[in-house]
Formats: C-alpha cells, sequence, structure tokens
C-alpha cells in the first residue's frame, strides 16, 4: 500500500483521488497519516496474532478436556477392579479346592472371602444400608412383604430379605425388606 503512495501507481480511479489529496496536502500531514496508518496495520497484526494464539489455545484446551473424558470413561473403574481382584482369587481358589475340603476349611474360605469384599467395599466408600429396626423409608427401602405383627410398630421393619448399598451417600440399591403392619382388629 505504501509502494502505491510512493510511486504514484496508477490504480483505479479512487486510488489517484486518494493519493492525488494526500499528495496535495503539506508534507508533515503525509508524515502521520502515513505514522497512523503503520501504527494501526502493526496494531491490526498484533490484535490477529493474539486472536489466532486464543483461538489455538482453546482448541488444545478443548482438546484435552476431551481426552481426559475419555480416559475417566476408559479407566474409571481400574480402581474399583483392582480392589475386586483379590475377592475373585480367593472365589477361585474356593472353587479349585472346595471339591475335596472339608465343610469347615469350605466355611472359613468363604468367611475370608465376604472379609475381603468388605474391605474391598469400604475402601471405594460402599456402605451397606442399615435397615433392621428401622421405620420404613421408601427412598432407601423396597417392601417386599407387609406382614401384621404386635411385636413391632407399624411401618418398620422387620426382617431385611436383602440388604442395601450407597455409594458415597448415593443409593445404589435400596435394601427389600419386609415391614411391620397393625394386626388386623386394631
Amino acid at each position: 500500500m505504501d509502494e502505491a503512495i510512493d510511486n504514484g501507481a496508477s490504480g483505479s480511479p479512487q486510488q489517484g483521488a486518494a493519493q492525488a489529496a494526500i499528495g496535495a496536502g503539506e508534507p508533515g500531514d503525509t508524515a502521520q497519516l502515513r505514522a497512523a496508518l503503520a501504527q494501526a496495520e502493526e496494531n491490526a497484526r498484533q490484535q490477529k496474532d493474539l486472536y489466532l494464539r486464543s483461538a489455538a489455545e482453546l482448541d488444545n484446551v478443548r482438546k484435552r478436556a476431551q481426552r481426559d473424558i475419555e480416559s475417566a470413561h476408559r479407566y474409571g473403574l481400574e480402581r474399583f477392579a483392582t480392589e475386586l481382584l483379590p475377592v475373585h482369587d480367593s472365589l477361585a481358589m474356593a472353587v479349585k479346592n472346595g471339591a475335596g475340603g472339608d465343610p469347615q476349611s469350605v466355611l472359613a474360605g468363604q468367611e475370608a472371602t465376604l472379609k475381603l469384599l468388605e474391605r474391598a467395599f469400604e475402601k471405594l466408600s460402599i456402605r451397606q444400608i442399615d435397615a433392621s429396626g428401622q421405620r420404613f423409608d421408601p427412598s432407601t427401602h423396597e417392601a417386599v412383604l407387609m406382614q401384621p405383627t404386635a411385636d413391632a410398630p407399624p411401618n418398620s421393619v422387620l426382617t431385611v430379605v436383602q440388604p442395601g448399598y450407597e455409594l458415597n451417600g448415593r443409593l445404589l440399591r435400596p435394601a427389600r425388606v419386609v415391614v411391620a403392619t397393625a394386626p388386623p382388629g386394631k
């Protein structure tokens, strides 16, 4: 652009008129305009460079976040699986040795395996819901049977058929329970 102004190269009629207007002014005005133009062009170049860098950084952040999400999906259960491996090993050993073993040793092996599983649950923040004797709560209990009884208050849990579990305070499975009702005629 400076070349067109400097050498008076012919172009469109509008360019020629602009060049004539610049040339018609005082020499100091032309120098100021050229300096302002150079400064504006440099500012535009810097802004474009800043924009391109920001866009590239934003794209890198987006790609990094996507990789982290994919990694979490792929390997999120790694800790869980690591904690369950000893339980699997214990069960495999029990199956292998169970046929020829005496009932006491089989029972001891099952108890040891259950303790391994309970430790794994504890490390993973899986907690069993204590429902026995509690007031029936439909948000954590599932009633499988209503049983009339005078031995317990109505709407209380008589028997736990299957325990429920929570993971960090979030319900994994409700406890399946038998719920007391008032005896007939009361």
